[in-house]
């Protein structure tokens, strides 16, 4: 009995819907979830994911900016939406499929990345994320009594030090500085929650997920981070049986900067 999920910041699924279409078809998933879609939900193109299979579609989605989707081989028991930080942002999605032999919820989350000045007095964005994070606290794996749980998504914060390409040049810079990165820990670890990626990937190694369209040679350079996560409830690490960061989708044709996380899981014993 085995489930797979991939995370996938597409920056905009409309744009770059032959890429998406192409990666389902090699590497087939359970379960997709996009985020920045940048799509509302009339204009997204379902047609396009059930023509390969992915009957389920629960959206989120507003006009030209953020966006969730989640797209399924497995029927939807139910779908929730919550508005962090009552603003109406379009950056949660949640559903709960039968996966290993349970219950499993499934969250989707788009964290605002930020902006460029990491001080919250003078930069709202900034301020927004710091307190999108602090409603996060709020998120438990273990939220609901038999039910399974994962986690995935754009955080926008590489936590750990070898989740970015120099850990000394970025600490002050959005998405790895002291704030964001000791926040981020603190949610995994008061929720309960499990890092999948690095359970089966520990550091010390290196790993990133997106890579900046400001560089001229991404490849070469590689000045990455780890900015794209799949957590998972505390049965779910001892599941796990392979872990993929298709680093090679930052070079297709009109790429994304981020790159798709896959994580491929197997009940061994009941959860």
């Amino acid at each position: 009995m085995s489930f797979t999920i991939a995370t996938w910041n597409i920056n905009s699924v409309r744009l770059r819907l032959p890429i998406v279409e192409e990666f389902l078809r090699r590497e087939a998933p359970d379960v997709l979830c996009l985020q920045e879609t940048k799509c509302p939900n009339e204009l997204f193109p379902e047609e396009a994911f059930r023509a390969l299979g992915y009957e389920h579609v629960a959206l989120h989605g507003q006009k030209g900016y953020h966006g969730v989707a989640t797209i399924s081989r497995l029927p939807f028991h139910d779908i929730l939406r919550q508005d962090f930080c009552a603003i109406g942002d379009a950056r949660h999605l949640s559903v709960r499929v039968e996966a290993l032999g349970t219950p499993l919820r499934i969250h989707n989350l788009y964290v605002p990345a930020g902006g460029d000045e990491p001080d919250p007095e003078i930069n709202p964005k900034f301020r927004h994320k710091l307190d999108f994070l602090e409603e996060m606290r709020l998120m438990r794996a273990d939220a609901e009594p038999g039910v399974a749980s994962i986690l995935v998504g754009d955080l926008n914060i590489a936590p750990y030090e070898e989740d970015v390409w120099s850990h000394k040049q970025l600490l002050k810079v959005v998405s790895h500085t002291p704030i964001e990165t000791e926040g981020l820990i603190r949610i995994l670890n008061e929720g309960n929650w499990r890092d999948l990626v690095r359970h089966h990937i520990p550091v010390p190694q290196k790993l990133y997920t997106w890579w900046s369209y400001r560089a001229k040679d991404w490849d070469g350079a590689d000045k990455g981070r780890r900015l794209d996560h799949v957590w998972g409830s505390d049965t779910l690490p001892a599941m796990v049986r392979d872990v993929r960061v298709l680093r090679e989708a930052r070079g297709w044709d009109r790429p994304s900067d981020h790159v798709p996380v896959i994580v491929s899981l197997a009940r061994s014993h009941p959860v």
